[in-house]
């Protein structure tokens, strides 16, 4: 927290900022969140997934706006596989990895003055 939280609002009621928006504002909260755990599986379903818990989270602290500071990819852990074989001395094997990436966005939770 950075300001002061406001009574709580709909998500569909906040706003997405790329520039500071022209009307007065006031500045509540940083934000951060990702997509971990959703089932989206385009970079574009991952990216609306982590839009749309920035959005709740700023809800519940009544913002009506984030001013958005990035979205980008994080590293999540990895998957990996192998097998091998062996008959008498010699032994073969193979194995596999892959990182997994989770889309990561921060933004700063702001009241912005109607009109």
């Amino acid at each position: 927290m950075v300001g002061q939280a406001r009574p709580p609002i709909s998500p569909d009621q906040v706003q997405i900022y790329l520039h500071p928006p022209t009307n007065k504002y006031s500045e509540i909260a940083l934000l951060d969140t990702s997509g971990r755990g959703s089932f989206a599986i385009t970079a574009q379903g991952k990216t609306n997934v982590v839009m749309e818990r920035l959005k709740a989270e700023a809800a519940k602290l009544g913002a009506n706006g984030i001013l958005l500071e990035g979205v980008g990819d994080q590293a999540g852990g990895s998957v990996g596989t192998g097998y091998a074989t062996a008959s008498g001395h010699s032994a073969f094997g193979f194995g596999s990895s892959a990182t997994v990436f989770h889309k990561k966005g921060d933004g700063l939770a702001i009241y912005v003055e109607p009109d």
